[in-house]
């Protein structure tokens, strides 16, 4: 129990720090004041460029990968992995160092997802350049990816049980932060990739 405790925690401590945040304060620039106001990889794109896109993009994938890595190694099973991505997914979401103002969490989630599942991690991944290359709207390739890595988990890398539950969960949140996403694409504004 001890264990579990100290990898949700250490999970959720590494799921808030935000890269968004970390790369636009190292220029001397506010991501929350920039673009849409989000502190994601999209956001930085449109905002900082390519460069700090892919940064921020590989940053939050990274803390994904780690929080699981650590639930597995601290647990010993695919269970506790699976709860200490979902950890990190709620500390982008709501991360204590930037007063719970986080991102949308479909890269955390897409880390997570390439220790726990890699295959269906590999899917999401798949799911989401193949939208954006067809419609250039990042927030469709990210709810798509994440309605496909349930199925993709447990049909392709055999999850089951308590880590099937923590990862629906994940999805969950994830497509509940993108919303305000979902409402601009049936109203046909949402934002594309390049430009506002």
């Amino acid at each position: 129990m001890l264990r579990a405790t100290a990898a949700l925690a250490l999970a959720y401590l590494i799921g808030s720090l935000d890269f968004a945040v970390i790369v636009a304060r190292a220029r001397g620039e506010d991501i929350y004041e920039m673009g849409s106001g989000n502190p994601g990889a999209s956001n930085a794109l449109r905002s900082m460029g390519k460069a700090a896109g892919a940064l921020v993009l590989l940053g939050d994938l990274a803390k994904g990968v780690a929080a699981a890595a650590i639930g597995a190694t601290l647990g010993g099973s695919g269970t506790l992995a699976s709860a200490a991505g979902l950890a990190a997914v709620v500390g982008h979401s709501y991360p204590v160092f930037h007063r719970f103002r986080g991102g949308k969490g479909a890269a955390t989630f897409a880390g997570m997802l390439l220790w726990v599942a890699p295959w269906a991690g590999l899917g999401m991944i798949g799911a989401f350049g193949s939208v954006v290359a067809a419609t250039r709207i990042a927030s469709l390739g990210s709810i798509a990816g994440a309605a496909l890595a349930a199925p993709l988990a447990l049909w392709l890398d055999g999850v089951r049980g308590w880590a099937l539950l923590w990862l629906v969960t994940a999805v969950m949140l994830v497509m509940y932060r993108h919303r305000g996403n979902i409402a601009r694409l049936f109203r046909g504004t949402e934002r594309k990739v390049v430009g506002e």
